[in-house]
Formats: structure tokens, sequence, C-alpha cells
């Protein structure tokens, strides 16, 4: 009943702030739960003068919230098959190349580019932190959130091809950056051998990645079998939704990186062509308003959470000093990983002017980010650095999501897309 009560009052915030968003706002459903969710624990700290009970309760609430098991363990596998299945496979089959090298060798340079100019920068402001929990910090920052892109690139109006390397070098990031952030952690609480450390940590990164790419693969493969032996769409539905949760337990069980699996066996059942082969029209309609309808309830969860979140960081001056070098630092250095890739591909692929500036401030950092933060031991900084973080995605999210299809506009001369009101 407990449980029940949490996700109760989420659910009924969610529709709330919804529906606030809409009458007074008007902004993209993601960006505007988070805008109101964050007004409204403000308007708690500000009533709290004359009655804090409000405050304390919610409080209460939040803190019984483990945000990361909820983030990383039960929404992320939803949200990223959900993403998969609506991703152009044609255009993201073209840009391969670059999405992998942005998700791989773009993430780990951020990492270390953020984890060198960090550990200067908090020096800086009087508060050194050690330079094995910066890399964490870099680590755990660097991968952009499919979620946070999805949800807001639906309606910036940026150009098609643009819009896939984005889409495309978040859905596979993701599951990097959480191996590189793992790797990473397993080497600073001396879990990694040091007389092995180079060996066990390619092993690690090496069978995370390639073997969770792998099973995704036969996790498609299996599901699209199924679903084209039978037709009705009531255990199609079922079939796609236990590829989901039983696909990403067995990834974890096998020690297998869960998101790059779920991401790989979304895109080949959710492919064009495979679709028509499994699917008859009915299932396809069946199963694209089911996974939307997750896809929708998720993210509206997700997003006020990560507003209410405010009410359990502790901000200071020299945290919001921090978090705003770190802003910066956090641009830097995703426009620098992205400078090689961008011009060795850029003739080949034929890419838009300024594809590296749109690329850098279309690559949103959200959930994932603040609940690998949260995952991070006390001594490593960990409040320092969630507090750092959680400045970071608020930036990220309201400031670069709601300005980048201007800056498309104003960079390319794309027109917005304005969403309907029905």
């Amino acid at each position: 009943m407990h449980f029940f009560l949490i996700a109760a009052l989420l659910v009924v915030l969610s529709a709330a702030f919804g529906y606030v968003n809409l009458r007074l706002f008007r902004l993209p459903n993601t960006i505007g739960l988070m805008l109101v969710a964050i007004l409204f624990t403000v308007g708690l700290f500000l009533t709290s003068a004359i009655d804090d009970t409000l405050l304390r309760h919610t409080e209460d609430m939040v803190g019984e919230i483990d945000f990361k098991t909820m983030v990383l363990d039960i929404m992320l596998g939803f949200l990223l098959f959900a993403g998969a299945m609506h991703t152009d496979w044609d255009q993201l089959k073209e840009q391969r190349w670059p999405i992998l090298v942005f998700a791989t060798v773009g993430v780990l340079t951020s990492t270390f580019l953020v984890g060198a100019l960090s550990h200067w920068a908090f020096a800086a402001i009087g508060h050194p932190v050690a330079f094995i929990h910066c890399l964490l910090f870099g680590a755990l920052i660097s991968p952009t959130d499919p979620i946070a892109v999805l949800g807001v690139l639906k309606q910036a109006g940026v150009p098609k091809k643009l819009e896939t390397k984005i889409v495309g070098e978040s859905l596979f990031n993701d599951g990097v950056g959480v191996v590189v952030f793992l790797t990473i952690l397993s080497i600073a609480t001396g879990k990694a051998s040091d007389d092995h450390l180079v060996s066990e940590v390619l092993k690690l990164f090496g069978v995370e990645v390639f073997g969770g790419i792998a099973f995704g693969a036969l996790l498609g493969w299996v599901t699209f079998r199924l679903m084209r032996s039978i037709n009705d769409y009531e255990i199609e539905v079922l079939i796609t939704l236990a590829c989901v949760m039983g696909g990403y337990a067995a990834a974890h069980m096998l020690h297998l990186s869960g998101p790059l699996a779920i991401v790989v066996a979304g895109l080949i059942v959710g492919n064009e062509r495979l679709r028509g082969l499994s699917m008859s029209d009915r299932t396809e309609e069946f199963v694209d308003k089911f996974w939307h309808l997750v896809d929708v309830l998720l993210n509206a969860l997700l997003f006020v959470l990560i507003g209410l979140e405010l009410l359990i960081v502790d901000f200071t001056t020299e945290v919001l000093l921090a978090g705003g070098l770190a802003i910066v630092l956090v641009l830097v250095a995703r426009y620098l990983s992205l400078l090689v890739p961008v011009h060795l591909f850029a003739k080949r692929l034929e890419f838009l002017p300024h594809t590296a500036t749109l690329m850098t401030w279309g690559g949103l950092r959200g959930g994932i980010s603040i609940a690998l933060a949260l995952s991070l031991p006390a001594a490593m900084e960990r409040e320092f650095l969630l507090a750092v973080t959680y400045v970071v995605v608020v930036f990220s999210i309201l400031g670069q999501g709601l300005s980048l299809g201007k800056l498309a506009k104003r960079l390319l001369g794309t027109g917005e897309q304005v969403p309907s009101d029905k």
C-alpha cells in the first residue's frame, strides 16, 4: 500500500503539473513538467515560513523514493525501447559510423576532459576534489540523456539528418556512459586489481558493451520471430513487454549492458521493413499506441521527479558557483569531443553546417546523470557532485532544451514545429 500511495501521488502531481503547463506555459511536456515541479518545490520552501507541514510531508515522500533504482533499473529499459522503436532505421543506418564514434570515442574523450577541467575548477574555488572522483563526474555527465533528448527534439524543428545523429548518439552513448562510469567506479573503490588493471578494464568494457549489443540483437530477433508466427495484437503487445522486462533482467544477470541490449532490440522490432513481416496493421497500431502511452507516462513521472529532487539537494553559494563553472566546462568538453568525428565524416555524409555546435547544444543531460550521481559512495564527494550535477541537468533541460529550436532556426534557417493543441 505504501508503494501504491507514493505512485499515486506522483501520477496525480504529474497530471496536475501537466495541466498547469498546458494552461499557463504551453512548453514541451517534458520541459514544462519539470519547470512546474521546480516552481512547486520553490513554493513549498516559501510557504514553509508560515507552515512547513506540506514541505515536510513532501520531503519525506521524495526521500523514500530510490531515484537511482527507479530510473536505472525500472524506467530506463521501457523508455529506451519506446524511443528506439520509433527511430528512423534507414537514417540511423546511413549515419551509423559517426553515431558509433560519437557514442564511444566522444564519451571517453568528454569524460577525461570534464574530469581534468573540473579537477582544476573545483580546486580554484576552494573545494578540491580528487582527480578520480572528478573522472566519475565526467563519466556521469558526459553521456547525453536519450529520454531528455527525445522529449525535446520532437518539437524542436531540427532537420531530420541532424536529429538522427543526436537521437542515435543518445540512445547508444547512454549504455556506454554507464559502463564507463562503472569501470571508473571499480577503479576508485579498488575492486579492479592493480596488477591487471588495464586488462580488467578492457574486459569489463568489452563484455558489457559488445555483449550487450549482441544480446540485444538476439533478443530482437527472437521477438520478431515470435510476433511473426502469430496474429493476435494482445499477445504481441505482451511479447514486446516481455522483451523489455525479461531482456533487461537477463542482461543484468549476465553482466551485460541492459540499456544497449534494449536499444538494439527496439531498433530491430521497430524496423519499418520487419514490421510488415511480423505485424498486421491492427497489431502495429496497438503496439505503437501502447508504447507511446508508456513513453508519455514514464517521461511525465521522471521529469516531475527531477523537479522534486530539488527538495533533497543541498545548495550553497559554493555549489552554485561550481555548477555554473561545470555548465561551461561540460559544454566545452562536448564541443571539443565532437570536433574530430564531425571533421572526419562531414564531407562523406554531407553534414549540415554548424553540426558540432548544434549537437553540443542539443546534447541534453537528464535523470540518468542524477541517478548515477546518487549511486556514488558518500566518501566520494557525493553530496557536492550531486548538487553540481543537478545544476547542470536543470540548465541543460530548461536552457538548452528551450533554445535548441531557435538556435537551429538561426544557424540553419529551419522553421520550428509548433505542436497542435490536439
